[in-house]
């Protein structure tokens, strides 16, 4: 998966985001008849939803006389995962050479996010006229591909009896591979280490993708060089081969492929010359390289919850200087944060029923304090419906509860934890838990929450966290492992960085899109770092 470097407006510059491009097959069955002597003619124009208005991509060829057309001509789209990007497929019979859509009749269209492609891999639905009724008995059919190669091969080089280049000792050979370019030149693609003193040298194994060594083609030749290596950058020519990655995948661990490294000055001098020493193949292997999407589109889905800090700090709900004051407007800061990352999050999982929990309240009816309530109050079933479901039980239990304290968060991230270690009993890449934590400051258990972010750093599990108000939040930056390895109390280190910390305030005067895309930037990473170190494919992989 390709990183790109893009700054953002008040998020962290420099954030790695997800982007790759999906190819999208477009199908359709069923399609209104609206040509009298014939059946329709139809093409599919997909759109993009950009700054409130639809823009058109592409469209596909023309379908002649067909009512269940499968078009060749195939949308390619950049995925952010870390954006709403909302499609719209419109289906039109074509009935004049004109480029303009209002000349051609309408046949249904269908309107998604790319999200809810990508997280199903392939989708059936109804088409819809303009007036939101069926169009007929018309469906679309939308299947989603990642475009890449995600292949990447690891080699094991050695040299026997290599020429000795240097008057006084061995020489200190490395290796060179190339690819020819498009221009018919040579192109450098890898160059080991140096191995000092030695005629029989060992490199370290290394790892490529398989499209810079020979672009996705084992069959295309590449050239070897073997070079002595001298400090003054004047380094001595000792041999060359071509060969391919299908020929080095014949070495295996027990039988190396041997390759004789040729001088060609040498050879036509000398009659009598062999080579210029070996070169050894010790193993050759190609695997997948698996990325965020990968994941996606194998069927892994992303769990969701959300935690709610309901601390006295916050103020009183019905006093506009609360936090958690709803204003004229239905929102607050809290509401805002939840839309924000729900919104996204919400097309990855495929029955949309997320957990939402409060803590630091005291509750009816004996107003004992909890740190993990859920704010429906129904403890064996804490689900909300959506993140409509989320907003609507937040509101309602406002009223209900006593804003307290302290602000513990533990509780909550043990709570997740428990869950994301029942998923690690998976043979493949089936679920990953997110926690969003929403909080107006200072934790109070830190030992504590330290401790369960270490333990949960070993799990299928990442933790949001974003600071609504104008507190210090000091104790966030701390748990976000950006600058320094999180360490528990006990002096262990944190396997990987799973916590995002993001200060609402920051956000305040920017698009609502700034804020999901700061907080949910190191999201894929922290997914593909966390299946790839416990070894687990996507669910439905290819073999490489």
């Amino acid at each position: 998966m390709a990183y790109t470097v893009t700054p953002t407006l008040a998020g962290p510059v420099g954030s790695q985001y997800c982007v790759c491009k999906v190819e999208l097959s477009v199908c359709g069955q069923n399609l209104l008849d609206r040509d009298v002597t014939s059946k329709s003619d139809p093409f599919c124009v997909l759109f993009m939803e950009v700054n409130g208005k639809w823009v058109e991509l592409d469209r596909t060829e023309t379908a002649v006389n067909n009512l269940n057309p499968a078009f060749a001509k195939k949308f390619i789209v950049d995925y952010h995962f870390e954006e709403v990007q909302k499609l719209k497929f419109a289906l039109f019979d074509q009935d004049k050479s004109s480029m303009q859509l209002y000349e051609h009749d309408f046949l249904g269209e269908f309107s998604c996010t790319l999200g809810m492609i990508v997280s199903s891999k392939k989708i059936t639905r109804t088409l819809l006229l303009g007036n939101g009724k069926p169009a007929g008995k018309g469906m679309i059919t939308i299947a989603a591909q990642e475009l890449s190669d995600n292949r990447v091969i690891t080699l094991s080089m050695a040299g026997r009896k290599l020429d000795k280049k240097d008057l006084f000792g061995k020489s200190d050979p490395f290796l060179e591979f190339h690819k020819p370019g498009d221009d018919g030149k040579w192109m450098l693609v890898h160059r080991t280490e140096v191995i000092k003193y030695t005629l029989d040298p060992i490199w370290k194994p290394f790892t490529v993708p398989l499209v810079s060594l020979c672009d996705g083609d084992v069959e295309k030749l590449i050239k070897v060089m073997c070079y002595d290596y001298d400090s003054d950058g004047g380094h001595d020519f000792i041999g060359e081969f071509q060969t391919s990655v299908a020929r080095m995948c014949e070495a295996q661990d027990a039988f190396p492929l041997e390759l004789e490294c040729i001088n060609p000055k040498k050879q036509k001098k000398k009659k009598n010359y062999k080579n210029s020493g070996i070169i050894i193949v010790k193993s050759c292997k190609i695997t997948r390289d698996f990325s965020f999407l990968d994941y996606i589109l194998g069927g892994c889905q992303l769990m969701f919850t959300v935690g709610i800090d309901f601390t006295a700090s916050n103020g009183n709900p019905r006093d506009p200087s609360s936090l958690h004051y709803i204003n004229p407007m239905g929102t607050n800061e809290y509401l805002s944060a939840i839309w924000a990352v729900g919104q996204i999050i919400q097309d990855y999982d495929s029955d949309k029923m997320f957990p939402a929990l409060g803590f630091g309240a005291q509750l009816p009816p004996d107003w004992k304090v909890s740190h993990e309530f859920a704010i429906n109050f129904n403890p064996t079933n804490p689900f909300c419906s959506g993140v409509e479901g989320i907003v609507q039980a937040y509101s309602a239990c406002l009223p209900h509860i006593r804003f307290y304290g302290p602000t513990n968060f533990s509780p909550i991230v043990n709570h997740v934890a428990r869950f994301a270690a029942q998923a690690t009993q998976q043979e493949a890449a089936s679920q990953y838990f997110i926690l969003l934590i929403i909080t107006d400051g200072v934790i109070s258990d830190m030992d504590e929450t330290r401790h369960a972010v270490v333990q949960a750093s070993k799990l299928p599990m990442s933790i949001i966290i974003v600071g609504v108000g104008n507190a210090d939040f000091a104790a966030m930056e701390f748990l976000d492992g950006d600058s320094r390895v999180l360490r528990s109390y006990t002096g262990e280190e944190a396997v990987r960085d799973i916590v995002q910390f993001v200060p609402f305030r920051d956000f305040r005067n920017a698009p609502k899109e700034t804020l999901a895309k700061a907080v949910l930037a190191e999201l894929p990473q922290q997914v593909v770092q966390y299946f790839k170190h416990q070894n687990l494919p996507p669910i439905n992989s290819e073999p490489a």
